[in-house]
């Protein structure tokens, strides 16, 4: 019975959020749930008030961010409707410390909640925080993969063209974020067909291959022969061709020796991982 109702409350709750002009007696109904007592969720939720930042703990918004996950978790699903407000204040806190621990937990969130809410209300936010500081994306970049094979194919093709924005960091000296996009995009080739690989990780690749850091490039070698194995393997041989086309073009023909030291890396790496049969890389 509790349950039905609970899910009666959704249903009827799916709207609130766009409609503002609901009375305070159904913005408390749409916070009740019977999994734990009350008045503890109550006090939760209460974190996210300004008077208590003021006067209890400035850091109070940061631990009830850090602990969301385990509330949803205990709550269900079914409750998110309880969480979603607070979720969303703190999703919007002017500290980014606080926005930095919700970016590093929601593909955990989103795994709780599944595909329609994910969609419906992560989604936003995942887009906010891409968009946000470096020690914020920094969060959501750690586990992009984790967090795009959770969406719809569609949904998830429409974060092909934000890929090379990761290029761009507040500090350029920041190089680890460049290397964890490239340990994130040999993960993300899974979820992409060889035409997406070809037309929107390679130009990247090919970006990192290059970087002024050597940590970066080394794991960019690596990219760049997962992507010839998994090109090799596609239904279309034009990809891997003109990738390795490239590759001579860019590298091997290159006027300077870094370019040229490149290639000689990045066909140790095809050969050793065995990414091409023997008579394709000669």
């Amino acid at each position: 019975q509790s349950m039905d109702s609970t899910l009666h409350y959704i249903h009827n709750d799916s709207d609130l959020s766009t409609n503002s002009s609901f009375s305070p007696e159904e913005e408390r109904k749409s916070k009740v749930q019977d999994v734990v007592p009350q008045a503890l969720l109550d006090q939760y939720l209460s974190m996210t008030d300004p008077s208590r930042a003021q006067t209890v703990d400035t850091e109070i918004a940061k631990h009830c961010a850090y602990s969301l996950p385990g509330v949803a978790l205990t709550l269900g699903r079914q409750n998110w409707h309880c969480l979603k407000d607070t979720y969303e204040t703190l999703a919007s806190d002017m500290q980014w410390k606080v926005r930095r621990t919700l970016a590093f937990s929601i593909h955990e969130l989103a795994v709780i909640l599944g595909d329609q809410l994910t969609a419906g209300d992560l989604v936003p936010v995942f887009n906010g925080f891409l968009k946000d500081l470096d020690e914020v994306r920094i969060g959501v970049l750690k586990h992009l993969h984790d967090f795009l094979k959770l969406l719809h194919v569609d949904k998830r093709r429409e974060y092909l063209y934000q890929l090379q924005e990761f290029l761009v960091t507040d500090n350029s000296r920041n190089w680890r974020f460049r290397a964890e996009l490239a340990e994130q995009l040999i993960l993300l080739l899974d979820l992409y067909s060889a035409k997406d690989i070809y037309d929107y990780l390679r130009p990247i690749a090919f970006s990192l291959c290059a970087d002024k850091v050597s940590s970066v490039r080394w794991i960019s070698y690596k990219l760049v022969s997962e992507m010839v194995k998994k090109l090799y393997m596609a239904s279309t041989p034009t990809f891997v061709i003109d990738l390795m086309n490239e590759l001579v073009e860019k590298f091997c023909r290159s006027h300077k020796w870094s370019g040229r030291q490149t290639f000689v890396f990045i066909c140790q790496t095809i050969s050793e991982d065995d990414c091409l049969p023997m008579d394709q890389f000669a």
